[in-house]
């Protein structure tokens, strides 16, 4: 994959049988070795979803993406987000999966 432009997934996973939560996107990716990509959410997230975005964010800020249309999937992207809403993504082959946190249940 050379250039895409279109839809595509952002899937947060907890392990390998347990995908949290689930981010359409628009992707325009170019990739000459290293998946590199900018985009934004399909749709404008609502306060729920906002919530559970900047949760997952913090928690780990790395991604299974999907696209749509092709039948290449899987590629973990770590992924940015600027104040205007752009998303960055690029390749993470190196990430084992292992984040931290910390819950405050008071």
């Amino acid at each position: 994959m050379y250039r895409f432009v279109g839809q595509a997934r952002l899937e947060w996973w907890a392990n390998h049988s347990t995908c949290l939560e689930m981010y359409d996107i628009t992707v325009t990716v170019d990739a000459v070795g290293t998946l590199r990509a900018t985009g934004r959410h399909a749709s404008t997230l609502d306060t729920t979803q906002r919530e559970g975005w900047d949760f997952l964010m913090e928690m780990a800020p790395y991604f299974s993406i999907a696209f749509l249309s092709e039948d290449r999937g899987g590629i973990v992207v770590r992924v940015i987000e600027a104040e205007n809403g752009t998303l960055s993504l690029t390749e993470a082959p190196d990430w084992d999966g292992s984040a931290n946190g910390t819950f405050d249940l008071t």
